[in-house]
């Protein structure tokens, strides 16, 4: 099996029992080996009383598109550590994209940076995601 192929069934693992993505409007767009990309388009439902896209929805897009590039080896993997840097805000009906990357896995330790940015390619959100991993598989090889 190959690295992306891998990758693409862990997704399609995790994505079938992900309710609270699917739930908050986000699509899987992407995923490979230490990589994932997800979009959320933001409604109202997402927007404060600043009428400003929610951070704690910034943050779950975040979050889930980390869990995505965490989880492409197939090895169960949870965040152990979140942060997140908001640097502009995001409006109603601006398109979010958060693209993750692995910067570093040693052992059962990642870290990932995740860039969450807008149609106009304007960085949003930084988010620096530690994982670990953890006893299972996503599905069996």
């Amino acid at each position: 099996m190959t690295p992306q192929d891998r990758a693409t069934r862990s997704a399609a693992a995790m994505w079938s029992d992900d309710g609270a993505s699917k739930w908050l409007g986000m699509t899987l767009v992407s995923v490979d080996e230490g990589t994932a990309v997800m979009t959320l388009t933001v409604e109202k439902h997402h927007c404060n009383g600043h009428d400003m896209c929610h951070g704690g929805i910034t943050f779950s897009l975040a979050d889930s598109t980390f869990a995505f590039a965490c989880n492409s080896r197939n090895q169960a993997t949870v965040a152990q550590s979140n942060h997140i840097t908001y640097t502009a805000p995001a409006r109603l009906g601006d398109t979010l994209t958060a693209t993750a990357r692995e910067v570093s896995l040693t052992g059962r330790s990642g870290v990932y940076d995740v860039r969450v940015s807008n149609q106009n390619d304007e960085t949003i959100a930084e988010m620096r995601g530690l994982s670990r991993s953890i006893k299972g598989h996503l599905f069996e090889e």
